[in-house]
């Protein structure tokens, strides 16, 4: 359908539902009206209401773009008299036609226009000034809708620009550590065993070039995961020898699954660290994935002593490697993630739950 017809099918309804209530009205209001002088009067009604409301609909929002930029004092002021004036032409109009159709038998048309000027104006402005307020607070909702839109985009912005910043320090913070314990390791073969110390020189370039690749793409496949785990492990017991013993279970089918980057590698380095380096036998470190409940789980057990009772993750100081991954997991997946820790039958467990 044609906007235009369509506003103008609008535009008669509304008229016709406006001239219902008036001629309603009066003929309610009038005890010795009858039901032929409510048709009468109804048709009376729709004429003026229609030579005024089809003029008032292209003539005011004519003007209103003119003092749009104004005051609201100013738009009132214009807005009233135009009004008025639309109102006085269309009455003139009307009356003509109901004088014509002699819809008011014995009145004169002077006397017939100055009665139905006064209606058409007071009911018109009454009319008027009703719809431009209910659009102006309709504009002032739709304003205020699109303002608290517009600061929750912020918001969200802002939280995510955190997000990623709060992200980028705590990996800052752990490739160097990474670095440090890892040439540590090597640094006591090179006496030794310089080939060896050369061989795993290479495995660690070929780790820390890994690290900055994955410290731009957010996530790596498990696969990634567990050979930098391995060449780790393999790197620390050059330094351990025999006192480090491992074992590592991928499980079947989980490869491709995603997880924050060196997040295994950091409970492996915790375990070496505070299980296997400190003690004169050494110790063995267990580490095993699995997919349980549409999350994949990571454990990392070993046979140290643990953190000493009344310990939790939440009471890890600030830059310890297991807050700093537990910040990890609140950033990129909030409570999806879980970072849990226990002991048992002489093993000490760190799991690590994400989505799969």
């Amino acid at each position: 359908m044609d906007l235009r017809f369509e506003g103008f099918l609008r535009i008669l309804a509304q008229n016709g539902a406006i001239s219902l209530a008036l001629a309603g009205l009066q003929y309610l209001l009038d005890s010795n009206a009858t039901f032929g002088n409510f048709g009468r009067l109804l048709a009376e009604v729709f004429v003026y209401a229609n030579f005024i409301s089809f003029p008032a609909h292209w003539v005011l929002p004519r003007v209103f773009r003119i003092v749009a930029h104004r005051r609201s004092a100013v738009q009132w002021i214009v807005f009233a008299p135009a009004l008025t004036v639309v109102t006085a032409m269309g009455s003139v109009l009307g009356s003509l036609v109901v004088a014509g159709l002699n819809l008011e038998p014995g009145m004169q048309f002077g006397e017939l226009l100055s009665v139905s000027l006064k209606v058409s104006v007071f009911v018109a402005l009454l009319i008027g000034v009703a719809e431009v307020m209910f659009r102006r607070l309709r504009g002032q909702l739709e304003d205020t809708r699109l303002q608290l839109r517009t600061q929750e985009l912020e918001r969200e912005r802002a939280l995510k620009l955190a997000s990623q910043a709060r992200l980028a320090s705590l990996e800052a913070r752990l490739h160097p550590h990474f670095l440090f314990n890892t040439l540590n390791s090597i640094s006591s073969l090179i006496p030794a065993d310089p080939q060896r110390a050369e061989r795993l020189i290479e495995r660690m370039a070929a780790l820390l070039r890994f690290s900055l690749e994955a410290n731009q793409g957010g996530l790596i496949e498990l696969e990634q995961e567990m050979r930098i785990v391995r060449d780790y492990l393999e790197i620390e017991q050059a330094r351990l020898g025999t006192r480090l013993r491992y074992c590592v279970d991928a499980g079947a089918g989980l490869d491709a699954l995603h997880l924050p980057p060196l997040a295994i590698q950091t409970l492996v380095e915790n375990s070496i660290k505070h299980a296997v380096a400190p003690s004169r036998t050494g110790g063995e470190i267990r580490v095993q994935a699995a997919r349980q409940n549409g999350s994949l789980r990571i454990e990392v057990a070993d046979t140290g002593p643990g953190f000493g009772p009344g310990i939790s993750m939440e009471a890890m100081p600030a830059g310890h490697g297991l807050d700093n991954l537990r910040h990890r997991l609140e950033v990129l997946f909030g409570d999806a993630a879980e970072l849990r820790m226990g002991r048992g039958d002489g093993w000490t467990t760190v799991s690590l739950k994400v989505p799969a």
